[in-house]
């Protein structure tokens, strides 16, 4: 694949985010109203509307991909190998199955178990390069259903920071530790 192909990828992509947000928004205003999500869940904070995914998700999904598209054609002369592409999507497509379930857990009272999955992503960061932009995409996208596209872009961003610190800086040192007591 190249880098033309992978850019109309990009393109067919963000359509469809703009087609499927918009189908859901406009479903959401004919059913009740655009539902609004106080920050945290906590009534003290303000309210952000599901509104302003229409203009998030679309750019967030733009961006990322871009992110996508320049890590893996960097170092690649403008070719890639089809196992790189499928790489990248069972990434993206575990991550979005990862926010749905968090997302539905949510919305059924689980609270304990969702914050088990949040504490299982830094486990997960040792092992896998969770702070990628297709992680970040699938977990946004998950859960863009139950709670819109803003605060899951801004919890994702953070836990990007997180598991970025977690895989560059302390796996090295587990792998070590590891390593080092696995030879005696």
């Amino acid at each position: 694949m190249n880098e033309a192909t992978f850019f109309r990828i990009r393109l067919y992509a963000t359509a469809l985010v703009v087609l499927a947000i918009g189908s859901l928004l406009t479903w959401n205003y004919y059913h009740g109203g655009i539902p609004s999500h106080h920050i945290l869940a906590d009534k003290d904070l303000p309210k952000i509307s599901n509104l302003w995914g229409a203009v998030l998700l679309p750019l967030l999904t733009w961006f990322l991909l871009y992110r996508t598209q320049h890590r893996i054609f960097h170092h690649a002369n403008g070719q890639i190998e089809n196992s790189t592409i499928r790489q990248v999507v069972y990434s993206f497509t575990l991550s979005l199955v990862y926010g749905i379930i968090l997302s539905a857990l949510f919305s059924y009272g689980y609270t304990d178990m969702t914050g088990n999955m949040m504490l299982g992503i830094f486990v997960l960061a040792i092992f896998f390069p969770l702070y990628h932009s297709e992680y970040l995409l699938g977990f946004v996208i998950g859960m863009t259903f139950t709670f819109g596209a803003v605060l899951p872009t801004g919890i994702g961003s953070i836990l990007v920071l997180i598991t970025f610190v977690i895989f560059r800086a302390m796996r090295p040192t587990v792998l070590y530790v590891v390593s080092h007591f696995s030879r005696k």
